[in-house]
C-alpha cells in the first residue's frame, strides 16, 4: 500500500470523528435542546443491530458493521430532518460514501463501498435486520426523551415502530414502549 493510501484512510478516520459532535437534529423539533450526536446514535444503533441478528438469525458481526456505517455520510450532509427533505435533493449515500473512501487501500474501499451498498438496498436479511436496529434505536431514543419530560414524540415512536420488519424488533420495541428507561438498575429476581 502506498502513504497516499494510508492518507486517504486516515482522512476517512479523522472525518468519522466529526459524527461525535455532529447532532441529531430533527429532535429540535420536538423541544430537547441538546440531543445526542450522530455518533452515539450509530453507537447503540450498532449494539442493537448486534442483538437483533443473534435473535433472527443474521449474521451479527456483519449487521454491526452496516449498523457502524450506516450514518457516516452525514459528515457531509449533516443529519437533515425530514421535513428538509421535501425542498433538499440529496446525493445518494452510496455516492458520499463512494467519495469519503476515495484513494483508501482498495480493500478498505470494498468493504465500506459493499457495506453501505448492502444497507441502503435493504434487500438482504443483515440489511433489513441493520435497517430495523437504526429505527428500533431512534424509538428508543424517543421513549428516553419522552421519559425525561419531552411530550413531543410521539411521532418518531409511531412512524420508527411502523418502519420495523423484523418480529424481533418489534417485540423489543413493545418492550421498549411498556417498560422504563431505568428498569435495568433494578436487578431482576435470582432464579429460585
Amino acid at each position: 500500500m502506498s502513504e497516499d493510501q494510508y492518507a486517504a484512510a486516515m482522512r476517512f478516520i479523522f472525518e468519522a470523528g466529526v459524527l461525535k459532535r455532529a447532532a441529531r437534529t430533527g429532535w429540535w423539533f420536538a423541544g430537547v435542546k441538546h440531543p445526542e450526536t450522530i455518533a452515539e446514535h450509530s453507537h447503540r444503533t450498532a449494539l442493537i443491530g448486534m442483538i437483533l441478528a443473534a435473535m433472527e438469525g443474521a449474521d451479527p458481526a456483519r449487521v454491526t458493521m452496516l449498523c457502524v456505517l450506516h450514518d457516516t455520510q452525514e459528515t457531509r450532509t449533516t443529519d437533515l430532518p425530514h421535513i428538509a427533505k421535501r425542498y433538499l435533493t440529496a446525493a445518494p449515500n452510496t455516492a458520499i460514501t463512494a467519495d469519503q473512501v476515495a484513494g483508501c487501500p482498495p480493500a478498505v474501499t470494498d468493504t465500506i463501498t459493499a457495506a453501505v451498498t448492502e444497507y441502503e438496498a435493504g434487500e438482504t436479511l443483515d440489511a433489513i435486520v441493520a435497517r430495523d436496529a437504526d429505527k428500533l434505536e431512534c424509538l428508543v431514543q424517543a421513549v428516553e426523551y419522552r421519559h425525561q419530560g419531552i411530550d413531543n414524540v410521539q411521532r418518531w415512536i409511531d412512524s420508527s415502530r411502523a418502519a420495523l420488519r423484523t418480529n424481533s424488533a418489534h417485540r423489543l420495541a413493545d418492550t421498549a414502549l411498556a417498560g422504563s428507561p431505568l428498569a435495568w438498575l433494578t436487578p431482576p429476581p435470582k432464579p429460585a
